[in-house]
């Protein structure tokens, strides 16, 4: 693909003030695309807020479920690329709340790919699916030939979204890519329950992280640079190859660590000898899960660009930084702003 492919094309971001969003948002901007943002809340610790990148994109306010909103904005910036990365992304608030998370992460997905069915200058379109979509396996590590059979909130509401992708680029001939990632971290994930955000938060004021669990839950993680790159290289694919419609993709490092282990290794790379405070309560998630990434890597070429403790120690440095500048922590950031 070209390197101007990015240049002047109007993309629509959904999901644009979370994690992923707001680095894939500004590696769009690097790129040279037009950038349009769904934006339901203001959020302005968010990456794009906090570096001022909203500022450089358009600001469509409203839902993802609400189809007048998506169609006008398809219409209006005559939207080319749409990344859909829109949902209700946090495992314990959907078993809290799973109706919300069921309306964000299913009913947004119909909804986006209805919009885009019938905008006819839409050519690419990338479905933020997830590793929980495959629910548990007898068999690891998952491959896309898989079954999905996700069976807790979350990991049901990503079954169901990929399954409508997949229904779309069949019965609609859309060119719909859909993208399974492990667990993306990295700088600017302020939900501090998560296991990275929350271990360097912790170790920064002195105090030992927590793990919930017993921290032998096993995962594998995918830091959110290369998670951006990967979404953008699928949509480029996309356009020159459309037999890849309907197809998914695995993204991973495919190193599989215990939470316990991923924490200590977070310890070491900050010099602290903390220990974690181990709480072992019962978790209704998956046990063991981690990816097969080859089917990326032979037909898209794929390989991550950063290797896990390349990722960690980037990360760690972006919290260091941000906490260097606001000693209070998010509160202060916020009144900076």
């Amino acid at each position: 693909m070209a390197d101007n492919f990015w240049r002047d094309r109007s993309v629509l971001v959904t999901g644009a003030t979370g994690l992923l969003g707001g680095w894939l948002t500004r590696r769009l901007l690097r790129r040279g695309a037009d950038v349009v943002c769904l934006m339901r809340d203001w959020v302005p610790q968010c990456e794009l807020v906090r570096t001022k990148q909203w500022e450089n994109v358009k600001v469509v306010c409203g839902d993802v479920t609400d189809r007048h909103v998506i169609e006008r904005a398809l219409g209006e910036y005559e939207v080319q690329t749409v990344l859909h990365l829109a949902a209700q992304a946090v495992v314990g608030t959907a078993n809290r709340n799973p109706v919300s998370t069921f309306e964000s992460n299913i009913q947004g997905t119909w909804t986006v790919l209805e919009a885009c069915r019938r905008a006819p200058q839409v050519d690419s379109i990338v479905v933020a699916s997830s590793d929980k979509a495959y629910g548990a396996q007898s068999e690891l590590p998952y491959h896309e030939g898989m079954s999905l059979q996700g069976r807790h909130p979350y990991d049901v509401s990503k079954s169901c979204a990929d399954l409508i992708a997949q229904t779309y680029a069949a019965t609609y001939d859309l060119r719909v890519g859909i993208t399974r990632c492990g667990n993306f971290y990295g700088g600017g994930d302020l939900n501090w329950n998560r296991v990275v955000p929350g271990t360097i938060r912790s170790v920064l004021r002195g105090e030992r992280p927590i793990i919930r669990s017993d921290g032998q839950y096993i995962r594998d993680y995918l830091y959110v640079e290369d998670g951006a790159a990967a979404y953008m290289l699928l949509a480029e694919q996309l356009v020159s190859r459309p037999q890849l419609a309907g197809t998914a993709f695995n993204f991973s490092h495919e190193i599989q660590l215990t939470v316990l282990q991923l924490v200590q290794k977070i310890l070491d790379k900050m010099g602290s000898d903390l220990t974690p405070n181990v709480q072992n309560q019962p978790l209704k998630e998956i046990r063991w899960q981690y990816l097969q990434t080859e089917r990326a890597r032979e037909l898209l070429n794929w390989t991550p660009e950063f290797t896990l403790d390349q990722g960690l120690e980037r990360t760690i440095a972006w919290y260091r930084g941000m906490f260097e500048e606001y000693p209070s922590g998010v509160g202060e950031a916020l009144s900076a702003l």
